[in-house]
């Protein structure tokens, strides 16, 4: 959880940047957030502890010295906790997108800290055979592979380390070099052979000394071996990790193919089954199901009842009958029957076309879904997971249990690696007992697996079912866009009228946000008039920045005339002031006196009470690939630096984490100040860095990160600084961030967010019904629904006001300011980590305990 903000009794001043003893204003508080990294109590690491005492002794002696000195002396306490320490990275068993950014954070974290780095090509079979398998790193080893797919140190899935002897070997290799320390990315299979070896190490160390192949003091020397795991899976199958390196990019492609694919089956007329990765995991089947908005579902943890081909077929006939034009079948490639039968595609292929006669064909994804580059969130959580296992490598202990790096919401943290592997192995035992309700809850997504999200999937329930599976209610709802458009909003209104509709409520659609509310442009929907538009990016019912406060009489006539009992906004930082306008405006309108939710879509990610806004993920994406392909059009040509422009309003989050998944060398925004002395360091940095073997440089700036260094200052600076060494170009990314279809994330998210907002809408509204209407007007029934950490919550809009800066339209405190070391650190700079919030260990908890 974050500190509250605490006023700082200072005010940052732009003309001189010093902070002077006034009054803090709600400007100050932003970027004293960025200053002061108003988080958690972080539990810092013991190598930063040590330099704060050293540096407090030293002050104590020397009362004289700057508080400068001691930042400089935290700083150089870490740059050489790792000095004498000597680690290596491996990838191993199946391959995932995002590894390499993984071993490029590990790399640089550990030259970074002072240690020497090694990679081991071929996985375990290199470590094994030892040679130039295992070769020495310095910080160009790793430059320019983080877009890059796959794993550029290589995998193999090696036979002879699962033998003593080959262990043995693989022992022998390290301590000739001296590694102690050994970060394995990779599966539960990677990690159990990991955890096996540490456990052998003493004994294999024996073994060679008696042999005489290592004397007994470099037994002693290296007695006992560290191992952290970074898990790299596509099927995301780890328990007690959120999300699995390479889990997203899968995504991509999967929906990729689905979107190309829904553009021929609309032309025919047919019925597609689509067969992805899988085996004893629904994750990457579940997730793009929700995301295409398929019409049916097999995945190995929740088998379909007896009879289903009966009822799957049903289902199919009722949604063509309803004019769609194309079926969607989507199936894990280990999904079975009840009894524990496999279910083919070629077998649903086969059903669909002999019960319904369509035209029906099936497209197997396979390895296409490990291909390709990794997307913005595997590149980040890569990144973080790799600095985490450095750290954690240093902290480790012989007492220490071996761990893995997870994440927790957005958070790194530190799980006991054979708690993680057993707690796996366990839903594969309860799968393989038929045990599937159990195997879900073990998991560990239950709001992912439960039955309401899956149903705002699926098809319109038939006539024949409708009296068990449709309410009826006297409530009704209208939805609206607000704000600028952003990827995923379609893919919440999508999902918020169909569970609206489904549980008997009236359901209105508002075009052109709170002026189209103002103006009548207000119609019921069906189930039908949202199809297919989950893929969709944009505002399908199109939006505008209007804010209540400019027509509220006009609103409220328009509620009191179509009987609008709630509300669901979504939309941008001016959907969370229009609530809040409307909120406020309760005491003077009893119309307003109804149940309002606000779901958070903007590129900006700048609304308070969540950590994620709907289309920040698609828009952090857009700017991702824009940078590579400028990139890459330098390559074979001289030295040249590219400075970016990106959007965001004065919220620095899309420069920042687009920053992390290029790995530019700068990014500027408004919650760090910086001045030009700051600007001049980095040219001169960047300089030195293009005199050797870097070849092309990228900076990145946001929109309204300083009111005088503009882009095109920052340009001419650049350029005049670098002149000899590179040339330097300019490039303004603008609208394209807005535009494109969402991402999976965006897709999942929208949908989830919709279903859980119109559930605590319909609660609200039965537990404020009296006297034959909605009397709503507590604060607790007017939120923004927010992702924090890992919790859905929802925040009262009158509460989160003092938590916002409504000067520069944005949160006093953000999560994601925590990131900006990383990026500076992997950019070779020199970062004081004396802020860093280090991974907690954590225990994996057993959901059924």
């Amino acid at each position: 959880m974050q500190r509250p903000h605490r006023p700082s009794g200072h005010r940052f001043d732009d003309r001189t940047h010093v902070h002077r003893q006034r009054p803090c204003s709600a400007r100050c508080s932003a970027r004293c957030s960025a200053l002061r990294r108003q988080v958690a109590p972080p539990r810092r690491s013991k190598s930063l502890l040590r330099a704060k005492a050293k540096a407090h002794r030293e002050l104590s002696s020397n009362p004289g010295r700057s508080s400068d000195t001691m930042a400089a002396l935290n700083l150089e306490e870490l740059r050489m906790s790792g000095a004498g320490r000597t680690l290596a990275v491996l990838t191993s068993g199946g391959d995932a997108q995002g590894m390499n950014a993984a071993v490029r954070a590990v790399t640089r974290m550990g030259i970074f800290v002072g240690a020497k780095v090694y990679l081991i090509y071929e996985g375990y079979q290199g470590l094994v055979d030892g040679g130039d398998n295992i070769r020495a790193a310095n910080w160009q080893s790793v430059s320019n592979i983080i877009q890059l797919g796959g794993t550029v140190i290589g995998s193999a899935r090696c036979q002879a380390f699962a033998a003593r002897q080959g262990r043995l070997a693989a022992a022998f290799n390290l301590v000739r070099r001296g590694i102690t320390n050994l970060c394995v990315c990779g599966g539960d299979g990677s990690l159990t052979g990991a955890n096996i070896f540490r456990s052998e190490w003493s004994d294999l160390l024996a073994q060679l000394a008696q042999d005489g192949r290592i004397t007994d003091e470099v037994a002693r020397q290296n007695g006992h071996l560290n191992i952290v795991g970074v898990v790299g899976s596509i099927d995301n199958d780890f328990c007690g990790t959120d999300m699995t390196v390479g889990a997203d990019s899968a995504l991509h492609r999967i929906m990729e193919v689905i979107d190309a694919i829904t553009t021929t089956a609309q032309s025919h007329q047919r019925t597609f089954v689509l067969e992805v990765m899988g085996r004893h995991c629904g994750y990457l089947a579940l997730v793009s199901a929700l995301a295409s908005g398929a019409d049916w579902l097999f995945i190995p943890e929740a088998p379909p009842e007896e009879g289903w081909e009966e009822h799957m077929c049903a289902r199919l006939g009722e949604s063509r009958s309803r004019g769609s034009r194309l079926n969607i079948v989507i199936i894990a490639e280990g999904a079975i029957d009840k009894k524990g039968k496999p279910i083919s595609s070629g077998y649903v292929k086969e059903l669909v076309s002999r019960r319904l006669g369509y035209d029906t064909r099936v497209t197997v994804l396979g390895h296409v879904q490990r291909g390709g580059t990794p997307s913005a969130f595997d590149r980040v959580l890569s990144s973080k997971m790799g600095v985490e296992a450095v750290l954690a490598l240093l902290e480790a202990t012989p007492d220490t249990p071996a761990c893995v790096i997870g994440l927790s919401g957005n958070q790194a943290t530190r799980l006991p690696l054979m708690e993680c592997v057993q707690m796996t192995k366990e839903v594969q035992r309860a799968m393989n007992e038929k045990r599937f309700e159990e195997a879900i809850q073990l998991r560990g997504n239950r709001n992912l697996y439960c039955p309401s999200v899956r149903f705002a999937s699926a098809a319109e329930p038939r006539m024949s079912d409708r009296r068990s599976t449709l309410l009826q209610s006297d409530f009704s709802m209208a939805v609206l866009n607000v704000g600028a458009p952003a990827a995923g909003m379609n893919a919440a209104v999508r999902s918020a009228v169909r569970v609206a509709l489904a549980q008997g409520h009236k359901v209105y659609a508002v075009s052109d946000g709170f002026e189209g509310l103002a103006a009548g442009a207000i119609k019921e929907v069906t189930w039908h008039d949202v199809a297919g538009w989950t893929g969709q990016g944009g505002s399908l019912l199109g939006t505008k920045r209007t804010l209540p406060s400019t027509c509220m009489q006009s609103i409220v006539e328009n509620i009191s005339k179509y009987s609008i009992q709630s509300l669901l906004v979504v939309g941008g930082f001016e959907a969370y002031e229009g609530v809040l306008q409307l909120a406020e405006a309760r005491s003077h309108y009893d119309e307003l006196c109804m149940v309002m939710c606000v779901i958070p879509a903007t590129i900006s990610n700048n609304v308070p009470g969540t950590d994620f806004s709907l289309g920040a993920d698609t828009a952090v994406n857009a700017a991702m690939e824009s940078c590579d392909k400028i990139k890459q059009s330098a390559s074979g040509t001289k030295r040249r630096v590219f400075v970016v422009e990106t959007m965001g309003g004065y919220c620095g989050y899309l420069a920042t984490t687009t920053g992390i998944a290029v790995g530019a060398d700068a990014a500027y925004i408004f919650e760090e100040p910086f001045t030009i002395h700051d600007l001049k360091t980095n040219v001169e940095h960047l300089t030195e860095k293009m005199k050797m073997d870097i070849q092309r440089g990228l900076v990145l700036r946001n929109e309204k990160s300083h009111t005088h260094y503009t882009t095109e200052f920052i340009h001419s600076l650049y350029s005049a600084e670098g002149k000899g060494v590179f040339d330097c170009r300019v490039n303004v990314l603008g609208h394209l961030q807005q535009g494109g279809t969402p991402t999976p994330f965006d897709r999942n998210y929208g949908t989830k967010l919709g279903v859980k907002a119109v559930q605590w809408i319909s609660e609200k509204m039965n537990d404020t019904y009296r006297q034959g209407r909605v009397f709503a007007n507590s604060a607790d029934t007017a939120c923004v629904i927010g992702m924090t950490r890992k919790v859905l919550t929802f925040s009262p809009v009158t509460e989160l006001k003092a938590k916002t800066d409504f000067e520069h339209r944005m949160p006093k405190e953000q999560w994601w300011l925590n990131l900006r070391l990383m990026l500076k650190m992997l950019a070779k700079y020199q970062t004081s980590f004396e802020e860093y919030v280090t991974g907690e260990m954590e225990s994996v908890k057993h959901p059924l305990m």
